[in-house]
């Protein structure tokens, strides 16, 4: 008898077809279907439940829920909506998607270390100067975050020759690159970074971190990817930090609201550069492999998965 999986997400039904698809092929054997399409019987039954931005009442609709398997690696929102007591939940873990967030961060550290905002604003004036080059070997680069995607990040910039500090919040030990902690080690690399990259999860700890005083702090003329969560960055500190002309440039993938409202004024300000929140998108393929191959080892082993603390928050 197949086993009953539900799909979770209040994401519209286009956006949902690609996820649910490859989910179905990657799980040939069960019936992976959204919450409305099973029955009572099957709603009772259903061991795990395939999440995406979900409505709580219909994690609440499973009595016989198990665990939680996230589509998304961050996982905010969910731990957020959900109550404590919830089935323990699993964040997605693709390398797909370390690798992809790791190519994105070495390319927009290249646009920041090869000077191409000043460049593009010489477009516009129509001005011909070569600026003096910069080696990636002269460049400092800051990683804030050091999980699986940070460190995935952190390989290709020191393979590529930058100079990388990485901050997490626990002591971390990584080859070939200069790993700090706690508050001394954070204001050490905001001190000493060309270029600041955020890619800490979004916790209670973490929202506003980089805050006027810890932007304040960093090295005149350095530059910010904020490729974690909108939150982490104060907008508004950003903004002031940039117009004085102590950070040179801000490249921002995620903010406080998405997508970013028409009126925003970080559209037209000429030392950022908007993106849609396109720095690490989820495969289809990959991620309904992984997700596949978790249900196989709970199955093999009955061992329950989960990686979210929830009172943590990631």
């Amino acid at each position: 008898m197949p086993s009953v999986i539900a799909f979770l997400s209040r994401m519209p039904a286009d956006y949902q077809r690609p996820y649910l698809d490859a989910l179905r092929a990657a799980l040939p054997d069960d019936i992976v279907a959204p919450l409305a399409a099973l029955s009572p019987s099957q709603r009772a039954q259903a061991p795990i439940a395939i999440v995406a931005n979900p409505d709580p009442a219909d994690v609440a609709a499973l009595p016989g829920l198990l665990w939680i398997q996230s589509l998304w690696a961050g996982v905010e929102s969910l731990v957020a909506a959900l109550p404590a007591h919830s089935p323990p939940t699993m964040r997605l873990v693709d390398p797909e998607m370390s690798r992809t967030m790791a190519e994105a961060v070495l390319a927009w550290t290249y646009y920041l270390q090869r000077d191409m905002p000043r460049y593009a604003r010489q477009q516009t004036q129509r001005v011909w100067v070569q600026q003096t080059y910069r080696k990636p070997s002269q460049t400092t680069v800051g990683l804030l975050g050091l999980g699986e995607l940070g460190q995935a990040a952190a390989a290709r910039l020191r393979d590529a020759g930058f100079v990388v500090r990485g901050w997490s919040r626990s002591p971390k030990t990584l080859d070939g690159i200069e790993t700090l902690s706690g508050d001394d080690g954070l204001g050490a690399m905001l001190a000493t970074a060309d270029i600041v990259i955020s890619l800490i999860p979004l916790t209670a700890q973490t929202r506003g971190m980089l805050d006027a005083t810890r932007l304040g702090r960093m090295k005149p003329g350095a530059a910010l990817i904020n490729f974690s969560r909108g939150p982490v960055v104060v907008t508004q500190a950003l903004l002031d930090a940039l117009d004085r002309g102590h950070l040179s440039h801000a490249v921002l993938d995620v903010f406080d609201v998405e997508p970013l409202p028409i009126d925003s004024s970080l559209w037209d300000h000429p030392r950022v550069t908007v993106l849609p929140h396109i720095s690490a998108p989820t495969d289809h393929e990959t991620a309904a492999q992984v997700i596949a191959g978790n249900i196989r080892d709970f199955r093999a082993t009955g061992r329950v998965p989960g990686n979210v603390d929830m009172t943590r928050g990631y």
